[in-house]
């Protein structure tokens, strides 16, 4: 009943989803977003996420949405998954649909399996699609009545369509250590997105879509067998745009419950702070984030920001597996 529930859940949130571009405060919730060299790394059969984005509603018309469901399986080293992602944003419903399929490979590099390395690639393609109908264009101002927009006059816009579709080229690289008993587990990856730089444009043009880079390290800290702490850094760079996100996560096991307590607190530099809440149970992990906007947009947000919700379910093995340990994120 617990799956069933779960499939349910998901299955609602991705065909309500309706999102921008991609964008995640909970980043490291969604394995296969952030780094393919994630795909199949977890101790289990599969994995299915499921996670949804809503912000800048207080500033929009339309609020900008994010919902995006993956499932991922390892078998021995490898590790193959599916990841389907919806962008929404806009008057014009501006949207970008992503599916791509995503391989993994993990390989110890000592005997007791403890440092590990794990490499993957990711291919597939995006629709984007805009109603630029829906759009006013500034040659379309008239100083009538006081001055207003008038939508019969032409735009001088040359849109060769709505549609276009753009290949999804993605490779990444991560360490962990998985000494499940040390008081330290560290991690860290780099991933590159749109590794050809695609074109991309609705009008024709030679626009080139530029390479994504993501870089994230961190470390899980056991303080006591029941409390730990993960600090951890995400850097973003687009030429010449960059972004940098610091998080501290924490998780207390309550023994009576079988169940542990997660939260985290989050900076995303001159942006927004984040503050999330979840549980982990059994087999499911869920978290509710909440991003405070601190930026210079607070005179018109005054501070409201977004909800971020995210749900895992992980079909944990009968026996256990020898083969791979999961970087404890």
């Amino acid at each position: 009943m617990k799956q069933i529930l779960l499939l349910l859940t998901l299955s609602i949130g991705v065909s309500t989803a309706r999102a921008q571009d991609a964008h995640l405060s909970m980043y490291d919730a969604a394995p296969l977003f952030l780094n393919p060299a994630m795909t199949g790394v977890f101790k289990g059969d599969w994995r299915l996420h499921g996670q949804f984005r809503t912000q800048w509603k207080a500033v929009n018309f339309k609020p900008y949405t994010t919902g995006l469901l993956s499932f991922d399986m390892s078998h021995k080293k490898w590790g193959f998954g599916l990841q389907v992602s919806n962008f929404r944003a806009g008057v014009g419903n501006y949207n970008a649909l992503q599916g791509s399929l995503s391989v993994g490979y993990t390989t110890s590099l000592d005997k007791r399996k403890r440092h590990n390395l794990a490499f993957g690639v990711q291919a597939g393609v995006t629709q984007k699609t805009l109603e630029y109908q829906l759009l006013t264009f500034n040659n379309q101002y008239t100083t009538a009545d006081g001055g207003t927009f008038d939508q019969s006059l032409s735009s001088n816009e040359t849109f060769n369509s709505q549609t276009t579709w753009v290949p999804v080229t993605n490779a990444g690289l991560m360490y962990f250590f998985a000494g499940q008993e040390s008081r330290f587990n560290p991690f860290i990856g780099i991933s590159a997105f749109n590794l050809i730089e695609p074109k991309e444009s609705f009008f024709g043009m030679d626009n080139r879509l530029p390479m994504r880079f993501y870089g994230h390290v961190g470390t899980r800290i056991n303080i006591t067998e029941t409390l730990y702490i993960l600090p951890k850094v995400l850097v973003m760079q687009q030429e010449r745009f960059q972004e940098q996100t610091y998080a501290l996560d924490l998780g207390y096991y309550l023994k009576d419950a079988d169940m542990y307590l997660i939260g985290g607190i989050t900076y995303r530099a001159r942006d927004a702070a984040i503050i999330s809440l979840g549980a982990k149970m059994e087999d499911i992990v869920a978290r509710i984030g909440y991003d405070v906007n601190i930026s210079t947009l607070t005179t018109a947000s005054t501070g409201r920001g977004g909800f971020e919700i995210s749900v895992t379910y992980i079909k944990r093995k009968k026996k256990p597996d020898t083969e791979k340990i999961c970087p404890r994120l």
